[in-house]
């Protein structure tokens, strides 16, 4: 007799959460409005932003009042967060992969249990701690060392020729997103890792297949769709992740990276930035484009997460037939 009330509770319980993202994508949205009536579609594909003359009388256009000469463009805030978070999944990808196997296969016991400890503490680490170590080490290591090493080699590659600069710029950017994504798609693989059938690993290993072979052909086949949605956790904290790239990307504005040392800003992080200054903005233009860029990732993360739930569920349809 009870059953009910406790489906509903839990119904409840259950809509909490999108409900509450719905929420908040109506009051960015509200909010947002007069930037998104006065900015228009052009918004997504202009490279200058300026807050224009905030000491001049402001003007109306498009029946918005804001200050005379103001642009908003965020081209370049959406290609900076795209290009440092598809580094960071290059390079964190294949490197999650390689200590989610180690893990499982080639440490047991205590040893595992401690790896895996550590393992899950990066991800606790404070964005602000990974900023302030690739300040002191990476921009220095990339500006003398890695960005030198990769323009000899891999020169003849427009994307890796030019200037190397100062070390801040977009591979640093995204070294240090790479090493905050990696504990979230490692310790998520583990796990998955750990609960392949043993039947499955043994009957590759009575057809004759080594250990390498039972792995790659067996293991990481298996655990390809917990693979897909841990990356897309992974892109979902380097498309956000403010604190950290803001310490190591340069802070570009009004320009467009032209390889990939250049210096960069994300949507996230020119939020924080440029919160101060726009709030000097006496027409609250500037405040409301900036909550237009929040809507905007906000999408964006949207669109990757159903893009990877259509994934998964290709993957996962594809195993069931290929299984009978």
């Amino acid at each position: 007799m009870k059953f009910p009330r406790v489906q509903t509770v839990l119904t409840v319980i259950a809509a909490v959460i999108p409900l509450a993202l719905l929420a908040i994508l109506l009051f960015l949205g509200s909010y947002a409005w007069p930037a998104i009536r006065f900015n228009g579609l052009g918004f997504l594909f202009k490279l200058t932003w300026n807050l224009g003359n905030l000491y001049a009388n402001p003007v109306t256009v498009a029946g918005q009042v804001v200050p005379r000469g103001a642009q908003y463009g965020i081209l370049v805030f959406i290609a900076g967060t795209l290009l440092s978070s598809a580094i960071a999944l290059l390079l964190a990808v294949p490197l999650s992969i390689g200590i989610a196997v180690f893990l499982t296969e080639a440490v047991g016991g205590t040893l595992r249990e401690l790896l895996s400890f550590v393992v899950e503490l990066l991800a606790g680490v404070p964005s602000v701690v990974y900023g302030l170590w690739g300040y002191a080490v990476l921009i220095p290591l990339v500006a003398h060392q890695i960005g030198p090493f990769l323009r000899s080699a891999l020169g003849f590659l427009p994307v890796f020729a030019g200037s190397v600069g100062s070390g801040y710029g977009l591979l640093t950017a995204g070294l240090v997103l790479a090493l905050m994504v990696v504990p979230i798609i490692a310790s998520t693989l583990r796990d998955a890792l750990l609960h392949v059938p043993i039947p499955l690993k043994e009957g590759a290993y009575a057809l004759g297949a080594t250990h390498h072979e039972v792995v790659r052909e067996v293991m990481l086949p298996a655990v390809r769709s917990n693979l897909v949605a841990a990356s897309i956790l992974g892109l979902g904290r380097a498309l956000g992740e403010t604190m950290a790239v803001l310490m190591v990307s340069g802070g570009a504005l009004n320009y467009l990276p032209h390889n990939i040392y250049s210096p960069v800003t994300t949507m996230a992080a020119f939020i924080l930035s440029q919160l101060d200054s726009a709030l000097t903005d006496p027409t609250g233009m500037a405040v409301r484009s900036l909550a237009e860029i929040a809507v905007v990732l906000f999408l964006i993360s949207l669109l990757v997460n159903l893009v990877a739930r259509l994934l998964i569920w290709q993957t996962e349809r594809r195993s069931r037939v290929a299984h009978g």
